[in-house]
């Protein structure tokens, strides 16, 4: 399998290789400020089949709900929001920035205890108030 995405301009391109990890949403509140106000939405892409095919992104550090650091990866000309990294074995790799996001079906929603009451959450769906257990 071969997925490929990119920022709004075409300055950063990347490809996934090999088969997703999972996928989900996150309504944390710095999820909100990094998506404009929406729950992020994410593909989580095995590390080692991620590659940026073309441009050098921007990266912003904040603290993550846990207390770790989480890298926020944009494109520095137009601000499409791409990936973030952190301390797991993928990327989680904004649904926005796919070619073709309508392959994404979210399986997880996480913090819903900092979830606006417009965003909407499946029932049947697995959620957690804050971070699954490890």
């Amino acid at each position: 399998m071969s997925i490929e995405g990119g920022c709004q301009c075409c300055a950063i391109r990347y490809r996934i290789e090999g088969e997703l990890m999972g996928s989900g949403v996150c309504h944390c509140r710095q999820c909100q400020y990094a998506t404009g106000g929406g729950p992020n939405s994410v593909a989580l892409a095995p590390k080692a089949g991620f590659t940026v095919t073309k441009g050098e992104p921007r990266r912003y550090v904040r603290k993550s709900g846990s207390g770790g650091e989480v890298v926020q990866v944009f494109c520095g000309d137009c601000g499409s929001p791409l990936w973030s990294e952190g301390d797991f074995p993928f990327h989680p790799v904004k649904a926005g920035s796919l070619d073709d996001p309508s392959i994404l079906e979210p399986a997880i929603h996480l913090w819903t205890s900092e979830a606006q009451p417009w965003h909407r959450i499946e029932p049947g769906r697995m959620a957690f108030p804050e971070n699954p257990p490890r």
